[in-house]
């Protein structure tokens, strides 16, 4: 038996997998906020599909990501998916080359905004009959193993490893499951220098392999089209030569 579609909000919905994810849900039935910081971009997203919600939303700011999910349950009275997809590449450098304030600003969106996000769906999914829900997390590669000069990237990703750990167990009492997507060069505008070139750990210039993003959205769909009392907690969908599992 799968998850009939039902109430969604997916983050970073204007751009790169957050719309590919968006139209699949879309597809398959299910009612979507899209959430993201430009109206114009959402809208894109949204094309004429009657079941969009447009909310522009800032997903560092607490009282705008509680607007958003009010908008959501004034709208459709619960919320049944939560797709924390929202972040940003943030600062590249050496630890010491990295400012405070990009430091902040990356945290703020990839953790904080997350978390924030994960927050108002729990509280929601906790207290709606039938009680239940899924979060749903993007970790990125990151959240295993970092590149060079990713310093706060890829601690940001890391930390939501432990965010979907603590979702995932904390929601047990309330039929809240939680999981996580860790994607590798998914052909998106975050990954276009992948195709130019990014320097590997040796110190190299390494042009690297992509693939298409909708192989992104079928291992959510498939995620999210579980029953809630299945869950994967981590999944992997990455470019088969991408340079990960191994050394070098």
């Amino acid at each position: 038996m799968h998850t009939e579609p039902g109430a969604a909000v997916v983050t970073g919905a204007g751009s790169g997998l957050g719309r590919v994810i968006s139209r699949a849900l879309l597809d398959d039935g299910w009612r979507v906020a899209l959430a993201g910081r430009r109206e114009d971009t959402l809208r894109e997203t949204a094309g004429d599909a009657e079941r969009a919600l447009v909310v522009p939303t800032d997903v560092a700011d607490a009282d705008a990501v509680s607007a958003l999910f009010r908008s959501v349950t004034d709208t459709w009275g619960r919320l049944d998916l939560l797709v924390n997809n929202a972040g940003m590449t943030g600062p590249v450098g050496t630890p010491d080359e990295v400012g405070i304030d990009g430091w902040h600003a990356t945290v703020g969106v990839n953790l904080t905004g997350s978390f924030l996000c994960a927050r108002e769906a729990f509280a929601i999914m906790r207290g709606q009959a039938p009680q239940g829900g899924r979060i749903v997390n993007n970790g990125s590669i990151a959240a295993h193993t970092g590149r060079p000069g990713g310093i706060a990237y890829t601690a940001t990703k890391h930390a939501i490893t432990g965010l979907t750990k603590s979702i995932a167990l904390d929601g047990r009492p309330f039929g809240i499951a939680c999981g996580q997507f860790d994607v590798g060069n998914a052909a998106t505008d975050m990954t276009a220098r992948m195709r130019e070139g990014i320097v590997q750990p040796n110190g190299e210039r390494m042009v690297e392999p992509t693939f298409d993003p909708a192989h992104v959205a079928d291992a959510v769909r498939y995620m999210v089209g579980l029953p809630l009392d299945a869950n994967v907690p981590f999944l992997t969908v990455m470019a088969t030569t991408m340079p990960y599992l191994g050394r070098g």
